[in-house]
């Protein structure tokens, strides 16, 4: 925040800048990923409404493209050309990847972890794993340092971009953290599952017998028992019951009653929601429901996401980046709505068409700087003297 005194004859770039005063107490702490994201991992490779939810985000965000426009207003680097950002950004940002990798493994971060952490030399630009990256606190400039595993960075060689968080100023939360009782109740559900197929189906049978038995007799019909009778591998052989022993039914518990079908179907739903993903777009639809979900999936996901993504970015190279969506299919009719918009206020005379062009992404033409003056059949707008009603012709 900065510290202006109307009465000082002081120059502009003499104005003293005044520091946070509780940045001493938010500074103190030395903060590393606030989640074990090991789990989030294993739900991402292991589940598969995570794993397709969470690539259906990521897909989407890293393969909008973005513009570098020339409006600077000085960054965190210094003598950077914006020829050589949109380069980084839209081709190559490393000789190792290629800008969708790239993109993919920032925005996997962003989800699994809230964070994504980029390092830049110079002259490259290098994703640094957010779980292994820890932000020092600087009790007066924010940020002393950043530490991934022993090697230390300087705060102007990184790039933060912080998704929300609540209690924490330095890291965001990752997104799958609200769904993480849900996943671990899929998880333990798809458990339970296999171990009922395991152990040879629930144990429905009880062999009574009215003598008491000793455990030498009862562990070798135990083994004769595994021996001939198992399910597990498909057998059917009968169980010969002598000695007065009798079958009882105890469980009326059966495959369908374990499917859990309705219940993993629900918490599908919560998870895909946790994520920002509409359970319609995975699930059968039409296309009454499927392009407003689409569109809803886009504006509330997907582009929050970029811009903030785009913020950063900006913030550190001084050039403003934006997304550009004319080639997002479920924002068309959001784009003939632009259209028609800029095109009312080119013709009422309020913008020039090359600001309206700009404004949907089109270059600058050099025939399109004037703004219009809107006419009337009555005359002018510009000067209601001129026009109207055509003169006659006298006759001689």
């Amino acid at each position: 925040m900065a510290w202006y005194n109307p009465f000082s004859k002081k120059p502009v770039e003499d104005v003293e800048e005044k520091l946070n005063p509780v940045q001493q107490w938010l500074g103190q702490n030395v903060e590393s990923s606030r989640e074990f994201t090991g789990q989030y991992e294993a739900y991402y490779e292991n589940l598969e409404i995570v794993n397709r939810g969470v690539n259906m985000v990521v897909d989407d965000t890293s393969t909008l493209e973005i513009t570098v426009k020339p409006v600077g207003h000085g960054g965190v680097v210094k003598g950077v050309k914006r020829s050589k950002v949109a380069s980084l950004l839209t081709k190559e940002p490393n000789p190792f990847q290629d800008i969708s990798t790239f993109k993919r493994n920032l925005i996997t971060d962003f989800i699994l972890d809230g964070n994504i952490f980029i390092y830049f030399d110079g002259v490259h630009l290098y994703h640094l794993p957010a779980d292994n990256v820890i932000i020092h606190g600087d009790p007066k400039k924010y940020i002393s340092k950043y530490t991934y595993n022993d090697i230390d960075y300087i705060p102007g060689e990184i790039i933060h971009i912080k998704d929300n968080s609540l209690h924490d100023i330095y890291r965001g939360v990752s997104r799958l953290k609200p769904a993480l009782r849900t996943m671990q109740l899929m998880t333990r559900m798809r458990n339970f599952q296999d171990k009922f197929f395991e152990n040879g189906a629930v144990p429905g049978l009880v062999l009574k017998s009215p003598n008491t038995l000793s455990d030498k007799i009862k562990e070798r019909m135990m083994a004769s028992w595994q021996a001939r009778y198992r399910p597990d591998s498909g057998g059917r052989r009968p169980l010969v019951l002598d000695g007065g022993l009798e079958i009882d039914k105890i469980s009326n518990v059966n495959f369908k009653e374990l499917d859990f079908q309705a219940a993993i179907h629900e918490n599908e739903k919560i998870i895909l929601k946790a994520i920002g993903v509409p359970p319609i777009l995975l699930d059968s639809g039409n296309n009454a429901n499927i392009r407003p979900n689409m569109r809803l999936y886009y504006l509330e996901t997907v582009l929050p996401i970029i811009r903030k993504l785009n913020s950063g970015l900006s913030r550190y190279f001084g050039f403003e980046i934006v997304e550009d969506v004319t080639n997002v299919p479920a924002l068309q009719p959001e784009l003939r709505d632009s259209a028609a918009y800029y095109t009312s206020l080119v013709n009422g005379g309020i913008i020039s068409p090359n600001e309206a062009r700009e404004a949907l992404g089109y270059d600058a033409r050099e025939e399109a700087e004037d703004i219009r003056v809107p006419a009337n059949i009555a005359g002018s707008a510009a000067n209601p003297d001129e026009g109207g009603r055509p003169p006659e012709e006298v006759e001689d």
